[in-house]
């Protein structure tokens, strides 16, 4: 079995460098690209397991962002990391609002960066090994196709991500009940904080929001976490 492929866009050649080596020692296949338009061109013709990209690209100051926006419509469900200097959080927000899976910025250590990856490639391994169960869940007007990572709400295909996909799944499967958010991260496999986690929610309560806007299956607890309310 081949190892994963893992993407790095970073305009920072010497950072890329020590990236890309610190995950071939883990056993990853890396490809380095340190400008939008040149990862785009290869993601046209290839896409990888996983893409880390920096926020700011060259002269592209939100190039980063513009290529999420671009290969999360190529590949709905591709993990994407945003990996930058840029620690404001309105960055963070518009980084998850663009559809990435999880945001770090510079000074995460190498072991952690590399729990994160981990944590995000596990789970879609784990997706792959459930692609044949046809498992599905219907609550109301919400449909879910967890072979096939499909969401539809009254009868209207929801573009999830992955992350965004298994926070529904978690809320949905258990009506009414509270979910902490770090059950959340838990049922979405990816190690993320707590604003991370609420800002996924809002992100997901605007997508079902714009097809039905008197949505409000999703309830907030307030120092607890998030319930789908029947």
């Amino acid at each position: 079995m081949n190892s994963p492929t893992i993407a790095i866009v970073e305009d920072e050649i010497a950072i890329a460098e020590n990236y890309r080596d610190a995950l071939r020692r883990t056993g990853y296949q890396v490809q380095l690209y340190h400008t939008r338009p040149e990862a785009l061109a290869a993601f046209q013709q290839r896409l990888p397991d996983l893409a880390v990209i920096d926020v700011g690209l060259g002269a592209e100051i939100e190039g980063g962002f513009d290529l999420c926006r671009e290969l999360r419509a190529m590949a709905p469900t591709l993990p994407i990391l945003f990996l930058t200097a840029r620690d404001s959080e309105l960055d963070i927000i518009s980084g998850l609002r663009l559809g990435a899976d999880d945001y770090l910025t510079k000074d995460i250590s190498l072991p952690h960066m590399q729990a994160r990856i981990s944590a995000l490639l596990r789970r879609v391994s784990i997706m792959q090994s459930k692609s044949d169960d046809n498992e599905t869940l219907t609550q109301g007007d919400l449909a879910l196709d967890v072979s096939r990572l499909h969401c539809h709400w009254q009868g209207t295909a929801v573009d999830l991500t992955v992350t965004e996909f298994w926070i529904v799944h978690a809320l949905a499967k258990r009506p009414g009940h509270v979910k902490s958010r770090t059950q959340l991260m838990e049922a979405a496999r990816v190690v993320l904080d707590d604003n991370t986690i609420t800002s996924h929610v809002k992100r997901i309560r605007r997508k079902f929001q714009a097809i039905d806007g008197s949505f409000d299956a999703i309830g907030t607890a307030y120092g607890m976490g998030y319930r789908w309310q029947v």
